[in-house]
């Protein structure tokens, strides 16, 4: 007797009995098995699309950006009050080298209210207890700051605003018939006026 001689159905019924396994392979090291009750979004980072801004590779040089490490706050113990984790990144737009002039302009109309008086853009951070993972996360936002700045929204069609411009007309005309319908209730509950 041949016995990997199998006919389909038996080969079903393998492969039905064989442990079911994730598609996706995960260490136990992973941050899902370190830490299983966190909240924080510890993952890795997806890359952005290069193709919508040319401007800006991604690439921030660190010699052209402050970077400062304090103290945290909130729960961590004792460790809070020794390990200098929060990081404080700032840089000065307008002297930004690795910056486009056009995304510039955007970046101090967009996020002024992050600005400080003398043109420095700030970013923080103390999501985690690591100092290193914090300034990931600063270089990140960084990152997506300017991806913001530089996208540019694509021209809106003669359709599009046709179809818009005929949406807020039916949205008044139904506004105006609910409005005349309630008058019309609240008419109709007054007391008749009989003159005599």
């Amino acid at each position: 007797m041949n016995v990997f001689k199998t006919t389909s159905t038996q080969a079903c019924r393998l492969l039905h009995w064989l442990p079911q396994r994730s598609l996706t392979y995960k260490s136990a090291l992973s941050l899902d098995h370190l830490y299983p009750q966190s909240s924080l979004k510890l993952t890795t980072q997806t890359k952005p699309d290069r193709s919508a801004s040319d401007k800006f590779s991604g690439y921030i040089p660190m010699d052209q950006v402050s970077v400062t490490y304090s103290r945290s706050a909130g729960p961590g113990g004792q460790n809070v009050n020794k390990v200098n984790t929060k990081v404080d990144l700032r840089f000065n737009v307008q002297s930004a080298s690795w910056i486009h002039d056009d995304i510039k302009s955007k970046l101090l109309e967009k996020y002024k209210s992050r600005l400080t008086k003398d043109g420095f853009l700030v970013f923080k951070s103390d999501s985690t207890r690591s100092q290193q993972l914090n300034l990931a996360d600063c270089l990140n936002k960084v990152r997506e700051c300017i991806l913001a700045a530089s996208y540019e929204a694509p021209p809106v069609s003669e359709e599009t605003l046709e179809k818009i411009r005929k949406r807020h007309e039916r949205a008044a005309r139904e506004r105006l018939m609910e409005k005349r319908h309630k008058s019309q209730l609240k008419s109709d509950r007054r007391s008749p006026n009989v003159e005599l």
